[in-house]
Formats: structure tokens, C-alpha cells, sequence
């Protein structure tokens, strides 16, 4: 890294999207990818859906609890 950097040129907020929705990335261990996604493929689902809906379950299943 440089000891300093020059920002004069900047321009604050060029990216920034108001209301951009952020996606962050989820790695799952292989053999449980492998295991959902033939699930999933069974299920006629993709991947995603699949992961979303068991989470879902899950999170009610917390909630209950409380």
C-alpha cells in the first residue's frame, strides 16, 4: 500500500443507489451443495429456492421458541 493516497479528484457517493439491494455471497460445503442440489433438482426448484425456503422454515422454527 502507498503511504498515501489522493482522493482530490474524488467524487463521493458516484456509486452509491439508493434502495440497491445487496446480495451477499453464501458458500455451502460441498457435499451439502451436492446433497441440496439433487434435492432441488428432484423437486423440479433451483438451488436458491430450495435454501431459501428451508431457512425460512428454520427461522420460524426459532422464533417460535422464543
Amino acid at each position: 500500500m502507498k503511504a498515501e493516497y489522493d482522493f482530490s479528484k474524488g467524487e463521493r457517493g458516484k456509486f452509491y443507489r439508493k434502495g440497491a439491494e445487496i446480495r451477499l455471497p453464501v458458500y455451502l460445503d460441498s457435499e451439502v451443495q451436492t446433497y441440496l442440489s439433487e434435492r432441488a433438482a428432484d423437486k423440479g426448484v433451483s438451488l436458491g429456492e430450495m435454501v431459501n425456503g428451508m431457512l425460512k422454515r428454520e427461522i420460524q422454527i426459532i422464533e417460535s421458541v422464543k
